[in-house]
């Protein structure tokens, strides 16, 4: 994040990724190389990670960019408020507002987890949309679309039930719809 809240243009070393890749998987029988910070790069810049046997790649940022773009503003700004009693100590002296909130945003979740769960549907909707888009378009450039046949024969699916009790949002009560017409 530079200090007018844009992004960064970078650069990654593909040759250099892929040398690693190669290095870790022959000298070390590890899967490859791991992208770190991959999230603000150019989406051009996807494909490549598969060419260059990339093992992992890390988009998490992005995902939460994403949410804090579509949040509503009310709640971004209890959010920022929040950061700036209860972060404060990591802010260096040369950040700027924004630099501040974009790497600190992050320890906001947990605390704010409730009321991200308990957002309007249709505001949940929209962010679900905009992430399932974000996520096929990752799944075609990095090359794991159709995968589900080499997922079910390495991965055992644990069913995990919750509720949204369980993130500190009330359960709704059913409406009692007796005597309404068929």
């Amino acid at each position: 994040m530079l200090p007018d809240g844009t992004i960064a243009q970078v650069a990654v070393d593909f040759d250099t990724l892929k040398r690693l890749s190669f290095v870790a998987r022959k000298e070390y029988g590890l899967a490859g190389a791991v992208q770190h910070g991959a999230s603000t790069l150019p989406e051009n810049a996807f494909s490549k990670f598969p060419e260059c046997e990339a093992c992992e790649v890390h988009l998490a940022t992005n995902f939460q960019n994403m949410l804090y773009n579509a949040m509503p503003d009310d709640l971004r700004n209890e959010i920022y408020e929040w950061l700036r009693l209860n972060a404060a100590d990591e802010r260096k002296p040369s950040d700027t507002e924004e630099q501040f909130f974009y790497k600190s945003r992050k320890k906001a979740i947990g605390p704010f987890k409730a009321k991200l769960w308990g957002l309007p549907d249709d505001k949940r909707a929209e962010i679900g949309a905009v992430w399932e888009k974000q996520f096929k378009f990752l799944f075609e450039q990095l090359n794991v679309r159709d995968t589900r046949k080499q997922m079910e024969k390495h991965v055992e699916p644990v069913v995990v039930h919750k509720t949204l009790a369980d993130f500190g949002v009330a359960e709704k009560e059913a409406e009692d719809v007796t005597g309404l017409a068929d």
